[in-house]
């Protein structure tokens, strides 16, 4: 146990520096890295992508909390969003962990390699989003809120890739959508961290350290350092070409995609 904190420690300063350096949630690179770490270890393959999820998840509400209090004092949360956001995706995170829980591991693993593809291809264009629709009203923003829960839970992100672009293809400025992107990962994380651990409570072939499907130790190594590191990626973001090196994360993205499907179809 003391070797797997170890190793998280060290991943945790990777995942802050990029998490500060791109404003990309946890999910992206640390579900990858919970079920690589987990399968070195002889856990069982049908638990190994819910125990990634499931710790990714808890990874964000430390750095989501962290996120929305810079945010709230810069000024650019717009609360009424939030809650309008947050009515629906504590509907979606929900029943998101209850269909993840129900579907196989290499399925589950599949629909995040998709994903990681998405978004490997989105970073490598890194197109400008502008505003093209009207605002969004109440109860499209619940609506909408309920399908990024939903995935966000499936997936073990923040849900910022979908987000942040709906937002403002709507008609917020960006620097708000990012802020109240930040704040609505915060439920996401919470919710589906307390479904996961509730959903895996009574499951066999847990390791020693789980609480449900939530791998403590993972958790805290990963935290520990990443909290430490990412304001050093944020700093970094103002000195360095960082669209060049969103194209170069984006091959990382594409390899470690072509990693996941390779292991299910091999």
């Amino acid at each position: 146990m003391l070797e797997i904190l170890l190793i998280c420690l060290a991943f945790g300063c990777f995942s802050g520096i990029l998490a500060g350096l791109f404003g990309l949630g946890g999910g992206l690179v640390l579900v990858p890295f919970f079920l690589f770490l987990l399968e070195s270890r002889g856990i069982a393959n049908e638990l190994l992508m819910l125990m990634a999820v499931a710790t990714s998840l808890a990874t964000m509400i430390i750095t989501s909390i962290a996120a929305t209090l810079m945010q709230h004092r810069l000024g650019a949360v717009i609360w009424k969003s939030v809650f309008n956001l947050s009515c629906g995706i504590l509907f979606g995170v929900i029943i998101g962990t209850i269909v993840a829980d129900s579907i196989s591991s290499d399925n589950l693993r599949f629909i995040f390699a998709l994903y990681m593809l998405y978004v490997a291809i989105e970073m490598a264009v890194s197109s400008k989003i502008e505003a093209k629709f009207k605002s969004l009203s109440a109860r499209t923003m619940t609506m909408s809120g309920s399908v990024i829960g939903f995935v966000s839970a499936v997936l073990g992100i923040g849900g910022g890739t979908l987000t942040v672009p709906l937002l403002a293809r709507h008609q917020v400025p960006m620097r708000n959508a990012v802020a109240i992107s930040s704040a609505c990962g915060l439920p996401i994380a919470v919710v589906g961290t307390i479904s996961y651990a509730i959903l895996g409570w009574q499951k066999m072939g847990l390791p020693d350290g789980s609480v449900g499907y939530v791998y403590i130790p993972a958790f805290l190594g990963v935290v520990m350092s990443s909290m430490l590191t990412a304001p050093v990626g944020a700093k970094w973001a103002n000195k360095l070409p960082t669209r060049q090196l969103k194209r170069y994360f984006s091959l990382l993205l594409f390899v470690v995609a072509a990693k996941l499907l390779w292991a299910i179809f091999k």
